[in-house]
């Protein structure tokens, strides 16, 4: 009986010990950055709407880490070290990205401490040279279109569209005016202007706001997007 007694003992101590230094496991503390990129230069998206995904097998199972990107095209996981495989779901981003066909294929990633690690991908189309000004309170932009896939994976542009919004979130979700083109009635790719209509007061008398252009591909759910401008308006 005594001895049954410490048998119980004994296993109730290793189940407290299991319990506390499961309890004690440090936070993944590894940081793993980087952008969407094309030659170098960021890639412009709608905020949190193109996912970026992290998975490590472990214990018999594949466990995923959902992440996005911000609109500048940067994203940021926060990680144990070890081996990953990162993957842009197929049909998401205003891109094509490391893919045969329509199925894109996993990138192996090793972590271990800090790093950075930009995502070349290649735009259906690219925004360039966009200039904006104030009339007033309507806002112009003035811009050139980049058809960059130009073989058997080409798209064509459904519309353009000019966003502006008082905060730097700006969007077709976010946004107090817009003004939109058609494709299919773009003559010069090399130079567009639209132009919105006036904006209404904004609370707080502010005399500025924020714009930037995006371009909706046809089949492609996702906007590229011009960089982030702030236009000065007038009372």
């Amino acid at each position: 009986m005594k001895l049954k007694f410490h048998y119980i003992i004994l296993i109730a101590l290793t189940v407290m010990a299991v319990s506390c230094k499961k309890d004690t496991l440090e936070a993944p503390k590894s940081k793993l950055t980087g952008r969407l990129v094309y030659n170098g230069q960021a890639i412009n998206v709608e905020q949190n709407r193109v996912p970026i995904e992290l998975y490590q097998k472990g214990f018999g199972l594949v466990g995923d880490i959902n992440g996005t990107a911000a609109q500048d095209g940067s994203y940021s996981f926060l990680l144990f070290d070890g081996n990953y495989q990162l993957i842009i779901p197929n049909n998401q981003g205003p891109f094509r990205w490391n893919q045969t066909g329509n199925s894109r294929d996993t990138l192996n990633v090793t972590v271990n401490g800090d790093q950075t690690l930009d995502l070349e991908v290649t735009p259906f189309y690219l925004i360039t040279n966009a200039q904006y000004s104030a009339n007033g309170r309507a806002i112009s932009a003035t811009f050139g279109i980049d058809q960059i896939i130009t073989d058997a994976n080409a798209r064509d542009i459904e519309s353009v569209t000019l966003f502006v919004n008082k905060t730097q979130f700006v969007s077709g979700r976010d946004n107090l005016k817009s003004a939109s083109v058609a494709g299919s009635a773009i003559t010069n790719p090399a130079s567009v202007t639209l132009t919105t209509d006036a904006l209404d007061p904004i609370v707080g008398n502010q005399n500025y706001v924020f714009a930037r252009v995006g371009l909706k591909i046809a089949n492609v759910e996702d906007l590229i997007f011009s960089p982030l401008q702030k236009v000065t308006i007038g009372n």
